[in-house]
Order: structure tokens, then sequence, then C-alpha cells
């Protein structure tokens, strides 16, 4: 039994600091890859190189729609970043009027950015979305996202959301959100959601599943993700485990060749 972690942060200092460890946690969890995401270019090169110097460690370039005061990508810049064997994505990017406010065009113009490059590249998205699922799937429409895929990561939304992000090709990634108590409306996601669609995630250093939440969370930990979602379908943690990492290698194809 096997699990992947679609979706971590583990150059972020805190976590970096404790590399060593947080592999050890990985291997003893069954946990045999994580895909480090990226949120803004000064940082790549932490990413870059935890990929290149850990054989299950791969990376995405791109910028988080968060990051509002950080030098603003261009294609040709994401498309040379893109040319390093490790990277496996485009993103995360995508939209997100829940923590910022006002003008946010800078925003759609750079998920805009994003999907160009990955289209470029051929290499799937990692889509990021927060009380603008309406404006996501719009631009993904009008970009022809579908044209490389990806994944709707940390997924929150509607389950009507979830459906239309799978009809462009996209799979959807749950979290340790999956496992609070009163997630009942993601609940419901995960018990329809068809297992050839599905990727599980930490979104390490955030969202320590139960029951360490509150905790520092850890790819390690993704394992508690999987376990919630067999228990939700009723179905043996084999098969969540054995689908979601399959999806995995389908998806960002690059990693399954390395």
């Amino acid at each position: 039994m096997k699990f992947v972690d679609s979706h971590c942060h583990i150059n972020f200092p805190d976590l970096a600091a404790q590399l060593p460890e947080l592999l050890a946690n990985m291997q003893a969890n069954q946990v045999t890859h994580a895909l480090c995401v990226a949120v803004n270019l000064p940082e790549l090169p932490s990413v870059l190189a935890l990929a290149q110097q850990n054989a299950n460690i791969f990376a995405s370039v791109g910028v988080h729609p968060d990051y509002e005061d950080t030098p603003e990508p261009t294609v040709a810049q994401l498309v040379e970043l893109a040319k390093s064997p490790k990277v496996v994505a485009i993103g995360e990017t995508g939209l997100d009027y829940f923590r910022l406010t006002g003008d946010l065009e800078w925003q759609r113009e750079r998920f805009r950015t994003h999907i160009r490059a990955a289209r470029e590249t051929g290499l799937p998205l990692i889509i990021h979305t927060r009380a603008s699922s309406e404006d996501t799937i719009r631009i993904m429409r009008e970009e022809n996202a579908q044209d490389v895929g990806g994944v709707m990561h940390c997924f929150t939304e509607s389950w009507e959301v979830a459906q239309q992000a799978m009809e462009l090709g996209f799979y959807i990634s749950l979290s340790g959100i999956v496992t609070f108590k009163k997630a009942t409306e993601l609940k419901d996601v995960a018990y329809k959601m068809p297992l050839d669609r599905l990727l599980i995630e930490t979104d390490s250093p955030y969202l320590a599943p139960m029951p360490h939440r509150g905790k520092q969370n850890q790819p390690a930990w993704v394992r508690h993700v999987a376990e919630h979602i067999a228990e939700l379908k009723n179905i043996p943690l084999e098969d969540v485990a054995a689908a979601t990492t399959a999806n995995f290698f389908k998806l960002f194809h690059r990693a399954s060749a390395s």
C-alpha cells in the first residue's frame, strides 16, 4: 500500500529544517512521494533544490494568487523554469477572493498567464480557488485549460463545482479539511467523488488532519486523509491508496518518467 502527497510546501523554513525527519516519517507511513508546490518566484530555487536532491520529491513552478507584492511571472519565464525535469506542473495558480479584496484583475491576468504557460509546456495545472469558483471555472474555459488538465487542489467547493472541474478533465484533491467534523459539504463531495478523479494532499505545513489538527502538518499525515475518505466511502483503505497513487502518476506524467 502506497500513498502520495500531491501538494505540500516542505521548502518553507520550518519544514525544511526538519527534512530528514519528514522523509523518515513519510517512509514509516508508506508515503512514497510528495509534490512540493511553488508559491512565488523568489522562493522557487528552494523548491527546485529539494526536488533535485531527493528522488521522491517533485516540484512545480508558479505564483500563488495570494502573493500581491511579488515579481509577476510571464509565460516565457514559466515555460523556461519548467524545463527542469523534476518540474511536473504549473502552479499553484488560480483565484482567491477570500483573503484579498478590491480590484483583483491582476489575479485573473496572472491566472491566465499560468494557463497559457501550461498549454505551451504540456504540463498540468495546480489550481487554487477560494470564494471565486465562478470566475475560476469561467477563466479555465476561456483559456482552454482542458487542453492540459490538472487538479483543483485543497478542494473546499460544492459538488457542482467539482463536476464542472471534472468535465474540464481536472482531478479533485482533498486535504485534511475533509477530516474536520464540521466539513459536512466536503464530506459529501468525498463520498460522491469517483476514485479515478481523486487525489489526496496535506498542503503542509497547513491544515493538519485529525487527529493532529492544530499542529504543523507534514506529508506523512496524508495517510489520515486517505483513511477518512475510505471510511466515508465505506471501501478498503487499499482502494483509496491505489487509486490516488495511480491518479497522481497519470496526471503528473513527467513524474512517472523520473
